[in-house]
């Protein structure tokens, strides 16, 4: 049986454009908001979701995305509360794929075997665990996998030839290029040594490759989109939605920030190939 992600891809695949893929932190600035940012991104163009998991110590993240955290844990997310968010969505949409994205501390405090059960039960299509390396495949990626759950690997400029089969060997779902050293909303250097490890890693796997890191506007996401199957994009989303809040609290203007700044990108990766 396909997952939803696969299917997602090929029906992309079949329109000859890249998919908007649009991460969001689980509950920020809080729970209500958080739950009607996430139901609103199929709708503003959001053809693939990533959903943050807070954490009090997220290495590979910037500051817009580490507040972003911040904000959600002190609105009271829990990882109970984050699927509740996911199962809520599910009400509504069961096409559009999410997939969970942060670190292994609280997966591994909710109990991996419960964690992939209960993920499978909400509704989430895959993960992205950014500490975990291929070597410790046995500890959440097998058990995932096994659940029916896509585990997605990110790679980055520095995976030599050798590193990627190992990176690829049970990645699923799509691979996620790193398209910068250094943490999430850095800028991009050069476009088009992205499109060359585009293609070196697909001459490594038929999974879709995904971008993300330091694109910022519908331009970006045009031009990367002429090589890439994905456009990802985080902390611009997450600043937009920062911008709007009034002594850390959402306003009226918070999701229609992030709803208009989305169909914004959406246009983008529609004329990447038009």
């Amino acid at each position: 049986m396909t997952s939803r992600i696969e299917r997602r891809f090929a029906e992309l695949k079949a329109e000859n454009r890249p998919a908007l893929v649009t991460y969001i932190m689980g509950g920020d600035p809080d729970l209500a908001t958080g739950q009607a940012i996430l139901n609103a991104l199929p709708q503003a163009g959001a053809d693939i979701i990533e959903l943050g998991m807070p954490f009090s110590d997220p290495m590979a993240d910037g500051v817009a995305i580490q507040l972003g955290g911040q904000r959600a844990l002190a609105a009271g997310q829990t990882m109970l509360g984050l699927l509740g968010m996911v199962e809520e969505f599910r009400r509504k949409d069961d096409h559009t794929p999410i997939v969970l994205m942060g670190y292994y501390n609280p997966i591994y405090s909710f109990g991996v075997d419960r964690f992939v059960t209960a993920a499978k039960t909400a509704g989430i299509d895959g993960l992205i665990v950014v500490d975990l390396p291929a070597e410790e495949d046995e500890e959440l990626c097998i058990p995932a996998l096994k659940a029916g759950l896509n585990f997605i690997r990110l790679t980055t400029p520095t995976t030599d030839e050798k590193r990627l089969p190992v990176v690829l060997k049970n990645t699923s779902g799509f691979v996620y290029y790193v398209s910068m050293n250094g943490v999430t909303g850095a800028q991009i250097k050069s476009r088009g040594a992205v499109g060359e490890a585009v293609d070196r890693i697909k001459a490594h796997t038929d999974l879709p490759v995904a971008v993300g890191f330091g694109i910022k506007s519908a331009e970006d996401a045009a031009e990367i989109g002429r090589h890439a199957d994905g456009i990802v994009v985080g902390t611009v989303l997450v600043d937009a939605l920062a911008r709007t809040l009034v002594d850390g609290k959402a306003t009226d203007k918070t999701l229609a920030a992030v709803r208009d700044l989305v169909a914004d990108l959406a246009g983008g990766v529609r004329r990447a190939r038009g």
